[in-house]
């Protein structure tokens, strides 16, 4: 697939930033093992430890393949210092707000003997009202780069300097006690900058993300079908719709993932000709890091999004650890099967 500025970088500038918040970063750390026995002792290689939570992982993805990105997180405690250790190694620019408390950890453990990976994550800590003042100060400040006299901060990364943003992503969980407003804030912040928003969360938050207008959102089935309570996966989507959401992209395991338009009859699903194995963990992730390169480069036909979604989403399954796909994401493009409903 080609569209304008879909392809990295080009001569005329950086391009649009993919301004990402995560409100409950983690240090993710994964254990992969040939086979597990409960209840046994398991000796195990060293495990791969990296800065995590939904958002940096679709700031990591866009990383990777040379598209200008921003990561706008929380960091505390040793935890904390490791997470922006790693991202300053990795490269990525980012605007972490300083927190009491310690960040967390997401522990996967990728099963290759019996092709399943557990994933333990800790509940985030509560964070202060000051806390929370200074995440969404730092997600105005950015933002104002999206304005033709703003004054966004550029980021750690010289590389991205002088990229506007082009669409704001707010993914992963709440810390606990966190306000139940924060992710419409973040779209009507958005909105008021002109740049579309990305909402990737579950349970109530969707749904209020959903009556704010988001331009994309992005549970799985089964975070769909309990957010809405429905048990008709169509019925679940069109009811975000129903509620404000312009796009949803549902992900459907085996099956690929579905494609919903407000306005738009029926629904586009996309699927691999056969399934893929290895560690879905950050596929999900990389589904919303293509949306938003998408959206922020203008691309609005919700085949293409789909398309470029399913495949870096596919991408990802081949890879050790959340937040990077793998280079045959472009081959699996070429392979997908996009049905109409």
């Amino acid at each position: 697939m080609s569209a304008p500025g879909l392809n990295g970088p080009g001569v005329d500038g950086p391009g649009p930033l993919v301004l990402t918040v995560t409100p409950n970063a983690a240090v993710d750390v994964t254990y992969t093992v040939a086979g597990v026995e409960l209840g046994a002792s398991h000796r195990v290689p060293v495990p791969l430890h990296r800065a995590g939570g939904k958002g940096l992982n679709v700031s990591r993805v866009a990383h990777q393949l040379g598209f200008p990105t921003l990561a706008i997180a929380t960091a505390g405690g040793t935890t904390g210092a490791q997470l922006r250790a790693d991202l300053d190694a990795s490269g990525i620019a980012h605007d972490l707000v300083p927190v009491a408390a310690e960040t967390r950890r997401t522990i996967a453990l990728v099963d290759t003997a019996a092709g399943q990976t557990s994933i333990f994550n800790e509940a985030g800590p509560a964070l202060t009202e000051a806390e929370w003042q200074a995440l969404s100060a730092a997600v105005v400040r950015q933002l104002a780069g999206a304005l033709p006299d703003g004054s966004g901060k550029a980021g750690f990364n010289p590389d991205d300097a002088g990229a506007r943003p082009g669409v704001l992503v707010g993914s992963g969980s709440l810390p606990e006690q966190a306000p139940e407003d924060f992710y419409p804030g973040l779209v009507a912040l958005a909105h008021n900058a002109g740049v579309p928003a990305i909402i990737d969360t579950s349970g109530a938050g969707i749904l209020a993300a959903a009556r704010a207008g988001a331009d994309l959102l992005k549970p799985n089935n089964h975070e769909l079908m309990d957010a809405v309570g429905e048990t008709d996966l169509v019925a679940a989507a069109r009811k975000l719709m129903d509620l404000g959401a312009r796009r949803v992209l549902v992900s459907v395991g085996e099956e690929g993932m579905l494609a919903f338009e407000a306005g738009r009859p029926g629904y586009l699903q996309a699927r691999l000709p056969a399934p893929l194995s290895g560690n879905p963990t950050g596929a999900g992730d990389a589904a919303v890091s293509a949306a938003a390169v998408a959206l922020a480069n203008g691309v609005t036909e919700l085949r293409e999004i789909l398309a470029r979604a399913t495949a870096w989403s596919a991408a990802a399954v081949l890879m050790p650890g959340a937040g990077e796909i793998s280079p045959r994401h472009a081959e699996l493009a070429a392979q997908l099967i996009i049905t109409d409903h």
